[in-house]
C-alpha cells in the first residue's frame, strides 16, 4: 500500500470516527404557554378554612437540557393586578397596600440560575422571589411531568408541576398576622406547560 493510499485510509477512518461520535446535547429554550399556566396560593382565614386564590396573568422562560437535566436562566413574572380569589371585595383588598400593593409593584418575579436533580424527574430549584420590591430566597420543588410534541399542534411541549411556600411577613406584608386573621405562611401551587423555541 503506497503512502497516498495510507493517507486516504487514515482520512476515511477519522471521518467515520467523527460521524460515529455522539452529538452533545444542547440546552433548549422554553417559553411558558400563557394559556396553560396556573400560579395559585392558599392562605388561612381566621382558622376556619383556607382561601384559594390565583393570578390570571403570568409569563416566563428558561433553558433546559433534557439529556442532563440541567436548568438555567429561569424567570417567571406574575402580574399582581391579576389576582383572583372569586370575591371582588377581597380581590380589591389583596391588590391594596395591605397586601400586594399592585399599583406600586405590578410584578412578582421568581428567578433561578440552576436546579438540583433529586430523582429521575424531580428537582429542587433554589431561587429568589421578588415581592413588594424585596428579593428573598425561595425553594421550589418541581416535577418534570412530560415532554414531547403536543397532539394538538405538534409543538414540542414540556409540562411541570412545582410547589413552594413563603412567609408574607418576611416581605413586610403584615396585615392580619398578629391577630391571626390571615395566615402568614403562603403555599404556592404552580402548574405550567412550556413550548420549546
Amino acid at each position: 500500500m503506497n503512502a497516498s493510499s495510507i493517507r486516504t485510509l487514515v482520512a476515511a477512518l477519522f471521518s467515520m470516527m467523527a460521524w460515529a461520535s455522539p452529538v452533545q446535547a444542547e440546552p433548549a429554550r422554553y417559553e411558558l404557554d400563557p394559556n396553560h399556566i396556573t400560579v395559585a396560593f392558599m392562605v388561612d382565614h381566621l382558622g376556619y378554612a383556607k382561601v384559594l386564590g390565583m393570578f390570571r396573568a403570568a409569563r416566563g422562560s428558561y433553558s433546559f437540557d433534557e439529556a442532563t437535566g440541567t436548568l438555567s436562566n429561569l424567570r417567571v413574572e406574575v402580574d399582581t393586578q391579576s389576582v383572583f380569589s372569586n370575591y371582588a371585595s377581597r380581590d380589591r383588598h389583596l391588590k391594596s397596600a395591605d397586601f400586594l400593593n399592585a399599583n406600586e409593584f405590578p410584578r412578582m418575579v421568581f428567578t433561578a440560575t440552576g436546579a438540583k436533580r433529586t430523582g429521575d424527574r424531580s428537582f429542587e430549584i433554589p431561587g429568589q422571589l421578588e415581592l413588594l420590591g424585596k428579593p428573598l430566597p425561595l425553594m421550589l420543588t418541581a416535577t418534570w411531568n412530560k415532554s414531547g410534541p403536543s397532539p394538538i399542534d405538534r409543538v414540542y411541549t414540556m409540562g411541570v408541576s412545582a410547589r413552594g411556600s413563603f412567609k408574607r411577613s418576611s416581605y413586610g406584608m403584615n396585615y392580619g398576622v398578629s391577630n391571626e386573621w390571615v395566615g402568614d405562611e403562603v403555599p404556592l401551587i404552580i402548574e405550567f406547560e412550556a413550548q420549546r423555541k
